[in-house]
């Protein structure tokens, strides 16, 4: 089962979902300290975390699923251009090599082709751009939280999603985890959030409830998959035809 956007902004809107959101927020940050310049594209349900990036990036937008639909960002209510489209999970709207930076939250695990979606991810990411994936952690016990978005849709372990990613031409060069504190809606349980996540990172890394990996493109190696073979065309000349229609075979 999949969340759709109303889903997703209602979660967010939540104090469970607002406190997820900073900690998972922290881990991207702490793995992309610096955006300046840089063109950076937030696929799936990835806007609660770009705020982040919108004022030092030269450029941010976002793009999400056409099953999960699509909201109006930054702000529907506020005179300002939206940054947010729909789109096939195989047909992204954007140019080759256009992406600097990829964040992938709410995406993956809810995808019905992830290798057509991955090679659609390597084909938009610039040479030397980097691809960052937040999935649910298999191990968790977000992963089995039905009030969650982390409890739907198929998750994945750390080692499942790195070779994912190699198998779609990418090289995973960075690991974190984030979310150790139960998933519980009771205040009490968000108050101690923060002794959760230290001792979890500490000791407990391997149960956070997202697992994330930001990787490379590898651009040697592979071809891409449904890419069309150009074979030259030859075309039979009479003898005696015309010098230039003889040139035709010589392109």
């Amino acid at each position: 089962m999949s969340y759709d956007v109303i889903d997703l902004r209602d979660f967010y809107g939540t104090a469970l979902g607002a406190t997820s959101r900073r900690y998972v927020r922290q881990r991207i940050r702490a793995l992309w300290p610096d955006v300046g310049g840089m063109s950076v594209l937030g696929y799936g349900y990835a806007t609660p975390y770009l705020r982040a990036f919108s004022d030092e990036a030269m450029r941010v937008c976002a793009v999400m699923p056409e099953g999960m639909g699509v909201l109006a960002w930054p702000d529907a209510n506020r005179d300002v251009p939206n940054l947010a489209t729909v789109a096939r999970e195989d047909e992204i709207p954007l140019p080759d090599l256009s992406m600097n930076r990829i964040l992938m939250v709410h995406g993956l695990e809810y995808s019905e082709n992830t290798r057509h979606l991955l090679r659609e991810m390597w084909r938009i990411l610039s040479d030397g751009g980097r691809l960052l994936v937040v999935v649910p952690n298999r191990r968790s016990i977000w992963a089995r939280a039905d009030h969650t978005p982390f409890g739907h849709g198929h998750p994945y372990s750390m080692e499942q999603l790195n070779r994912l990613l190699r198998q779609a031409m990418f090289t995973p060069v960075q690991e974190s985890r984030a979310l150790y504190f139960p998933p519980s809606r009771r205040r009490f349980w968000l108050a101690t959030v923060p002794a959760w996540e230290r001792i979890g990172a500490r000791w407990f890394s391997p149960l956070g409830g997202v697992a994330m990996v930001e990787a490379t493109k590898q651009i040697y190696g592979g071809e891409m998959t449904g890419q069309r073979v150009r074979r030259r065309a030859y075309v039979r000349v009479p003898a005696g035809a015309p010098q230039a229609a003889r040139n035709i075979n010589r392109g």
